[in-house]
């Protein structure tokens, strides 16, 4: 069965009603929706897509394969031509007869030949730097990816802040209703009230710094993303919790020196140097001009060819050639300090990897939980006027600390996990 073709209206009608969807999506209102949320991965891959910062980096790689054309391109030929004895000021004497036989006509064709296989060097050598260059890109994308992973590792760490500081606020102003209560009965004294009311003046100062945190947190993030790839109203999305990272260190030092760009960067500036080197010597080559002339004096017509080459007495480019020879030394040394530099890195990110995973699990193993008892216990006796009201405030104050120090900690696991990754040069560790 055949289908009509849908017509010019249709189409557009259709366009129109998808664009309206798409931009209600994008900015959270298709059907009474929140605001976009992304996870990690959608961050990652939007500031891959959108980051002007990377933008305008990658374009080095479109400039570099612009050199390549102009380095490959062979001399160009050299035409000239002149007319000499012309009778300019005497007017009268202008005849066939006096230019055919009083002038002079020249008109040559000339061609530089050039010899050592200079356009091949400096061909291999521009792509030798293009090299280079897509490697120094994707290092850049390996920094930015960090960069992004840790900015949204603190949005995370900033709402679950929020979160805990509004749970805060909420129980213990549950507290402070409580104690008014008490105190219009007579259970307690002003001052012991007071004290209680004037608490919670901190609680709400904490809800208040950390919504500040969030929405800074969130703007960097949206920054770090491309300002317009992502509408104001967004969120993160993704659990805020850690789990431990398995893998042996010299397997993951293994595995950075195949991955990591800048490493590969070090090793194919040694190709480059190398290439230098051989167009530095190919440059010490003397090129041949061959030139062809026809003339025409005095009625008599004539070709001539001439061949020229430079006599290399002084000027062989050995100063060049001792440069980039000398340039090879140097190359190779920074590819042994690149390769030192990724086991360091690599090293240093493990051991913190395995430091915060103590860390977590020391607050998993029981402080927690010791923590949210002891104040659920102080807050019962306080309120049945079993405990005073210092010691109340003292268990508060080490819950929230606890509970805080705990969300850290998880940070802490997440961005050393991060680090890691960024290290060894890949997001697949596994």
């Amino acid at each position: 069965m055949k289908h009509k073709p849908m017509s010019f209206r249709t189409r557009k009608a259709c366009y129109f009603v998808l664009d309206c969807v798409l931009f209600a999506i994008m900015s959270g209102t298709v059907f009474g929706q929140g605001p976009v949320k992304i996870t990690l991965d959608d961050a990652i891959q939007l500031a891959l897509q959108h980051n002007h910062s990377l933008l305008a980096a990658r374009t080095t790689i479109q400039q570099s394969e612009a050199q390549e054309v102009t380095a490959n391109l062979r001399p160009n030929p050299v035409f000239f031509t002149d007319w000499e004895y012309l009778p300019l000021f005497t007017p009268s004497a202008w005849s066939s007869t006096y230019l055919n036989d009083s002038t002079e006509a020249d008109a040559g064709l000339s061609y530089l030949f050039e010899r050592g296989k200079k356009r091949e060097r400096r061909f291999q050598a521009a792509k030798d730097v293009t090299a280079v260059t897509r490697s120094l890109v994707a290092d850049n994308e390996r920094t930015l990816t960090f960069q992004v992973a840790t900015v949204f590792i603190n949005v995370q760490l900033a709402e679950s802040t929020l979160d805990l500081a509004r749970e805060d606020l909420k129980s213990y102003q549950k507290t402070v209703d409580l104690s008014e209560l008490r105190y219009k009965r007579g259970a307690i004294s002003e001052d012991d009230y007071l004290k209680i009311d004037l608490q919670l003046l901190q609680f709400q100062n904490d809800v208040a710094q950390a919504e500040l945190a969030t929405a800074q947190a969130l703007s960097d993030l949206r920054n770090l993303l491309g300002y317009e790839s992502v509408p104001a109203a967004y969120d993160v999305a993704g659990a805020f919790d850690y789990s431990p990272l398995r893998g042996k260190l010299e397997d993951f030092q293994a595995k950075a020196l195949q991955t990591r760009p800048d490493y590969r960067a070090a090793q194919q500036g040694v190709t480059g140097a190398n290439s230098q080197y051989l167009l530095a010597k190919a440059n010490g080559k003397q090129d041949v001009t061959v030139q062809a002339n026809y003339s025409h004096v005095n009625a008599i017509n004539a070709a001539s060819f001439l061949v020229s080459v430079p006599l290399a007495i002084h000027n062989r480019n050995q100063g060049e050639i001792a440069r980039t020879h000398f340039a090879i030394t140097q190359s190779q040394e920074q590819e042994e300090a690149a390769n030192n530099q990724v086991l360091t890195d690599v090293r240093d990110a493990y051991e913190g990897l395995q430091t915060n995973d103590r860390i977590v699990q020391l607050y998993r193993s029981g402080y927690l939980e010791r923590a949210k008892k002891d104040r659920d216990i102080s807050e019962y006796a306080y309120q049945r006027g079993a405990v005073s009201l210092l010691d109340f405030l003292d268990a508060e104050r080490s819950y929230r600390a606890t509970q805080l120090g705990y969300r850290q900690a998880i940070a802490s696991g997440l961005l050393a996990e991060e680090q890691l990754r960024e290290a060894v040069g890949t997001r697949s560790l596994q």
